[in-house]
Order: structure tokens, then C-alpha cells, then sequence
């Protein structure tokens, strides 16, 4: 059977090594969908995300619709007439027309053991739960949200101190190369699809602000698997002297502190300590508003922390 007719769905980083693999392995590819470029850096200049990067690099067709659910879009997408559509991050929900339309159907890349941590940030979540193991599942797309019938499912260890950016990378390559033996599977006719058990379902929601603020009297294990799962970014904060102050890298020990949560302890070879409910936690790598990221000991050079003062939120 002849290679089929792909229409890529994605928009972040997550995304594009199922692009390029794509690419790569020569499937013809209808177009890539992704999302209008927005503000962002310093300077909140319009960027281009990074699936469109790749995809102009590549000379591939590139449309950014505002909303899947527009009439022109549905033309075009008439137009196109993909065999089977791609999506891994895209961003925005496919209206049922789109799902029902492919001769092959719709499947996406999604980096979670399904049917846990169904939503936007699974791999966040993973970390700060505290899960020992996720994955990465290539799902046949329905009308629910993360709910469709599974066709290949791997499953990796989170490594005791990895981050969000490490794990996400490294699904990232993982979701590309199944998505490959998945197209390949259906190239064959040999997949299978596994139903979802939807009692055994656990969600994991888009990333609120709020989500990121530490409360120095959790534990020093919970406090630690924030700072992981929002490293490099959105990033878990606190406030020091009345400024946001981003936290990186950290390490924990459990103790009987008998200190303030969130006072800070005098510098140590293992970093900057806060007290915790249970323990301290050794700042690492920070940086506050308006200066860049940096170890603590570079950074209290040129702010210096007096012991004693206490950490906390926005007044």
C-alpha cells in the first residue's frame, strides 16, 4: 500500500520531532496545521511557534486558523482531503468533522500511560504526583477528550531527579518514534485498538498561575516535586522581598526543622536552605523578576539573602 496522505497537527516543541520523523521518512505531507504565531519574549514580539519553524524549513505548507471550527478552515480542509491527520500538542480541540473525515481516522501523540493523566499537561502533573513511571500513547482520536481507543502505548521511569523539560524531551523522541511504527502498523493492517478503561481515568489540567506557588509549609518532598515538575518552566515561585523569585533546581531534607516555614538558613555546600514543614529545601538555581536565571551562589553575590528572612507570598 502506498504511503498515506498526512495532515500534521502540532504547535510546541513537544511536537516537532513527530514532524521531522515524518519528514524524514518521506510521507507525503498535505500540510501542517498549527497555531497563529503570539507575543513572546522580552521584547513580546509576535514568534512563530516552533512546529512552524520546522515546517518552513522544510518547505512544507504551513496554515495557522484561529479556530479549527471556522468555515473556511472546514474548506480547506475538505480541499486537503487528508488520508489520516496527526496531531500531537496542536492545542485546540478537532470539531467531529474533522475526527469522522480521514479515511484512516485522526490519532494523536500524547505523553501520558492513558487513561491516566488525560489533558493539557500531563508530563507537569506526572511529577508533581509523584509517579514513578508515565509513557507515551498514540490514541485513534473520538469525540471525547483524550478518551479514544489506544494503538501503541510504551511506558519509561521518571528518573528520581528529572525535571519537566528533561522528561519532556525525552517523550518528545519517544512519542515520534511510535508514532512512526503506528503509521507503519496501520500502513499494514495490523493495528489493534485497545478501549480505554475510563474508570481508571486521572486527569491532568491546563497549568493555572497559581499552580506554581510554593507553600513552605507542605512537605519538603512535595515542595521538591513542584520545583521538578515546573523546571524550566512555567517555573514554581515564591516571594522574596516582594518580588516574584523563580526556583529551578533544589534539593530536599527531611528533618525536624523547628524553624518558620520559609526561612532562609545561612548558605550550605548543598545550597541556599528553607525551612519546610518537615525539613529544608536547598535552593539551587534561581532567579528573581527582572534578572536572569543563575546559581544561588552567583546570585548572592549580587543580592545578598540576610539569615533569618522568611520567604512568602505577594502582599
Amino acid at each position: 500500500m502506498a504511503k498515506p496522505r498526512i495532515l500534521f497537527m502540532g504547535t510546541p516543541e513537544f511536537a516537532v520531532p513527530s514532524l521531522a520523523i515524518l519528514a524524514e521518512n518521506n510521507y507525503p505531507l498535505a500540510g501542517v496545521i498549527t497555531q497563529p504565531d503570539r507575543p513572546g519574549g522580552r521584547g513580546r514580539k509576535n514568534l512563530p511557534p516552533p512546529v512552524k519553524v520546522l515546517a518552513e524549513a522544510r518547505n512544507l505548507p504551513v496554515i495557522q486558523p484561529e479556530r479549527l471550527g471556522d468555515e473556511l478552515f472546514l474548506k480547506l480542509f475538505e480541499r486537503l482531503s487528508p488520508d489520516v491527520v496527526v496531531l500531537a500538542a496542536f492545542g485546540q480541540i478537532l470539531p467531529g468533522s474533522i475526527i469522522a473525515a480521514p479515511v484512516m481516522g485522526c490519532i494523536n501523540v500524547h505523553p501520558s500511560l492513558l487513561p491516566k493523566y488525560r489533558g493539557a499537561a500531563p508530563i507537569n502533573w506526572a511529577i508533581i504526583r509523584g509517579e514513578e513511571k508515565t509513557g507515551v500513547t498514540i490514541m485513534q482520536m473520538s469525540d471525547g477528550i483524550d478518551e479514544g481507543d489506544i494503538l501503541l502505548q510504551k511506558e519509561v521511569p521518571i528518573g528520581a531527579e528529572e525535571n519537566f523539560g528533561e522528561l519532556h524531551d525525552r517523550l518528545s523522541r519517544l512519542g515520534a518514534e511510535l508514532l512512526l511504527s503506528t503509521i507503519e502498523m496501520i500502513v499494514a493492517g495490523t493495528t489493534t485498538r485497545t478501549p480505554q478503561d475510563h474508570a481508571a481515568a486521572t486527569y491532568a489540567p491546563r497549568l493555572k498561575r497559581e499552580d506554581g506557588l510554593i507553600s513552605w509549609n507542605a512537605d519538603v518532598v512535595g515542595i521538591i516535586r513542584l520545583i521538578r515538575g515546573l523546571s524550566p518552566s512555567p517555573g514554581a515561585y515564591t516571594v522574596l522581598d516582594g518580588k516574584k523569585l523563580k526556583i529551578f533546581a533544589a534539593s530536599g531534607e527531611e528533618t525536624s526543622a523547628g524553624n518558620m516555614p520559609g526561612k532562609i538558613g545561612r548558605e550550605t555546600e548543598k545550597g541556599l536552605p528553607v525551612a519546610a514543614r518537615n525539613g529544608y529545601v536547598y535552593l539551587r538555581e534561581i532567579q528573581i523578576e527582572s534578572k536572569k536565571r543563575m546559581p544561588v551562589r552567583e546570585f548572592l553575590r549580587g543580592y545578598p539573602v540576610k539569615p533569618g528572612s522568611v520567604l512568602g507570598v505577594f502582599s
